[in-house]
């Protein structure tokens, strides 16, 4: 009794590995078969994702195969991809002798890749990959996938930057603080690169570094910190910029973006055309002097109003007194005319020239040399020699007595 047991349980068994052996033959009874390692991949909205495919072909021949998909939700693109391009079809070649080796010429033949919106729900999506011959329909495989949109961060990799909004005068250089956070299973090598304004610079430094880099690498779940610094030019206007920021990788883009905010100077400088701050002028002589007034800030003055301090008995007027609009980095010229006293002594004086507006204003002062009319001159000499002349006439008249 035993005895027969055992052989009608060997019986079983055999038809049993039979029975899966023809039942795994019949799955794949077609010839053609589409796979990818991971048929789930959590994503968090706004994300792409990539399903690689490989692909089996036990026909015993090529085939030429249209590839297709169902089930992708409204406001989601979908496409496959196949050497940096989109594609609608591909070769599948026989190799039922080098599947799963290093010699597959199908083994991630195709991606399909996957953008999620940023208003996708929570949830879990079902879609299907087909792939079938053009040439018999009936030679086909279904591939069921399956995207989780989720709102946890864990497994999506991520360029995170502390304080991104900054904001400072002409002339300062912003300092950030980021970090690359890795969640990947396999350390990644990610090439910085920053896409500022024209004249602008933006530099990468690992944390506690001094050296300049262009690409950091960062461990499996690790970190990595860096410091950002993004340099305006000298005369940078007035405004809000915005710097993207991106860390590339074989396997990732991680994005962030920078914002700086120029807040406005205000600067008013004012001097002769020649660049001096110094003139001559006669005494009692009116002195035209050209006047240059500058906007050194970067923001637009109105209403720049021109005044003097001037020693006493002088008069000092402007061909304008008031400029009413003065753009930034423009220089405008005006004419001052000066008239030294006519008590004044020849010698160098100061006075101020100020120029003003309701946000800034300068108080510049220039040097005077004054000099007396020439014609005074001429008179005192004519009398000297009057002088002299006279006083030689008595002596030679009443020399003798």
């Amino acid at each position: 009794m035993m005895k027969k047991t055992t052989k009608f349980l060997k019986t079983l068994a055999a038809a049993a590995i039979l029975s899966a052996a023809f039942s795994a033959t019949a799955f794949a009874a077609n010839g053609l078969e589409m796979s990818t390692k991971y048929t789930g991949i959590s994503v968090k909205p706004g994300d792409t994702l990539s399903f690689s495919l490989d692909f089996t072909n036990t026909t015993g021949a090529g085939l030429n195969t249209e590839l297709s998909a169902t089930g992708l939700p409204d406001g989601w693109t979908g496409y496959f991809e196949g050497s940096g391009k989109q594609i609608t079809s591909t070769y599948v070649k026989q190799n039922a002798a080098t599947v799963n080796t290093s010699n597959d010429p199908d083994d991630g033949l195709a991606t399909y890749n996957i953008t999620v919106p940023d208003t996708a729900t929570k949830g879990s999506y079902n879609l299907t990959l087909e792939a079938t011959d053009t040439a018999d329909a009936s030679i086909s495989s279904n591939l069921a996938v399956t995207v989780n949109v989720t709102d946890e961060s864990t497994g999506t990799s991520q360029l995170q930057t502390t304080y991104a909004e900054q904001e400072g005068p002409t002339g300062t250089t912003f300092t950030f603080n980021s970090t690359i956070q890795n969640n990947s299973s396999a350390d990644q090598t990610y090439s910085l690169a920053a896409d500022v304004p024209t004249g602008w610079t933006a530099t990468f430094k690992p944390s506690g570094q001094s050296t300049q880099v262009s690409s950091v690498d960062v461990t499996a779940k690790g970190s990595q910190g860096m410091t950002i610094t993004v340099t305006p030019p000298d005369k940078v206007t007035a405004g809000e910029y915005e710097i993207p920021i991106t860390a590339t990788s074989s396997d990732e883009t991680l994005k962030t973006t920078l914002k700086v905010t120029i807040t406005g100077t205000y600067k008013l400088d004012v001097q002769t055309a020649d660049g001096t701050l110094s003139f001559n002028a006669n005494v009692n002589k009116q002195k035209a002097v050209t006047m240059n007034v500058v906007n050194a800030g970067n923001i637009d003055l109105q209403n720049v109003t021109l005044t003097t301090s001037a020693p006493s008995g002088w008069t000092v007027d402007f061909s304008e007194a008031s400029i009413p609009t003065l753009a930034a980095g423009e220089t405008h010229q005006v004419t001052m005319y000066v008239t030294p006293s006519k008590e004044a002594m020849a010698g160098d004086y100061a006075m101020t020239v100020s120029a003003a507006t309701d946000d800034t204003s300068i108080d510049q002062s220039f040097r005077v040399t004054v000099k007396t009319s020439t014609l005074w001159g001429v008179v005192g000499v004519c009398l000297i020699v009057i002088v002299v002349m006279a006083i030689s006439e008595v002596f030679h008249k009443y020399g003798r007595h």
